[in-house]
């Protein structure tokens, strides 16, 4: 068994410790908090020593591996912590405030030999997943275009960023999961709404190469809630509920039987039949932990890596500069 912690048992934080005490390979040691009290309550509720000083707590427990869920500008202050004291480290996205910081996150893992996981967890939505075989598999055809929507009510847990560094590395990772791509350049139209500080609304256009746009809507002034992914390509679109972890094909009743690109332009586009795929649902965080937890034990690959998690940050930065400046942002791919 791996000898596991989580720091900072907050809104998500509290669901790592559940879901390590359900794994049969991990062994949740101990949890903290800066919340005493609320590390204390967590900790009881898993039969966890509960610390409110997570230098302590490494100190003193030693965890083989832990997970981190601090407010964003802390990740990288606990995650090297946590990495110089022994562990291996999940850090919950964004993997951190800045590129800068980021990069010395990943930088002290390589140099530790760490392994350095970034909780992107909507990756590990069953629908995505089946999604994402999908389109290897040629299914769709030729990519056009990803829509993504993540909208809801305000959120009652803490927020230290606004809506695009909390929400939109969840949809910027998955189009860039799904499609295989790294977006050319972004343009977005942001708004501060009710949020005080932060902007609490995004319009984002994104292209990539290979002629595939994207687009995200995202904000925190929904009364209902809605996460969808949307894939629209030349045999139909593919359609994602989030929430509901149902996969849906939109067939294009014209793209069957097509022999050659001229009588493709005479057909065009038709309404075909609707298929709602039967997949095996699963809670995403306990796929998401497993794998981290496997891949301590096999010594092999995180499946998404803190270049992952920087590609992520780096492009909701770029929305942000775009949605402050009004202009379209070129995306640099650097190391």
């Amino acid at each position: 068994m791996i000898k596991v912690a989580v720091i900072g048992v907050g809104s998500m934080g509290k669901n790592h410790a559940r879901v390590y005490s359900e794994i049969p390979d991990a062994d949740l040691v101990a949890v903290s908090d800066s919340n005493a009290q609320l590390a204390r309550e967590v900790g009881e509720r898993h039969d966890a020593r509960a610390y409110g000083d997570y230098e302590e707590m490494l100190a003193k427990e030693k965890p083989t591996a832990v997970s981190i869920a601090v407010p964003t500008a802390l990740h990288e202050q606990v995650a090297i912590a946590a990495m110089e004291a022994g562990a291996h480290v999940l850090v919950e996205k964004p993997i951190a405030a800045t590129i800068e910081s980021g990069k010395r996150i990943i930088a002290r893992s390589n140099d530790l030999g760490r392994k350095l996981m970034v909780g992107h967890i909507v990756r590990f939505n069953p629908a995505i997943q089946a999604l994402k075989k999908k389109l290897q598999q040629g299914d769709l055809g030729r990519v056009f275009e990803v829509i993504c929507r993540r909208v809801g009510p305000f959120p009652a847990r803490i927020r230290d960023v606004g809506v695009v560094i909390d929400l939109a590395p969840h949809d910027l990772d998955i189009m860039r999961f799904i499609t295989g791509l790294e977006p050319l350049r972004v343009y977005a139209e942001t708004e501060q709404r009710i949020h005080t500080e932060h902007e609490d609304l995004i319009l984002g256009l994104l292209r990539f190469p290979d002629g595939v746009t994207g687009s995200l809507e995202i904000n925190w002034l929904t009364p209902t809630k809605v996460r969808e992914v949307l894939v629209l390509g030349e045999r139909g679109l593919f359609r994602v509920d989030d929430l509901t972890q149902d996969l849906y094909f939109f067939e294009n009743g014209q793209a069957n039987g097509i022999l050659w690109p001229e009588l493709q332009t005479l057909k065009g586009v038709s309404e075909g039949a609707m298929t709602r795929f039967a997949l095996q649902r699963y809670e995403p965080l306990k796929a998401e932990l497993q794998a981290f937890i496997q891949a301590v034990q096999t010594n092999g690959d995180v499946p998404i890596s803190g270049e992952d998690g920087l590609a992520a940050l780096r492009l909701s930065l770029a929305l942000i500069e775009s949605g402050e400046k009004h202009q379209v942002i070129e995306i640099e791919h650097v190391p």
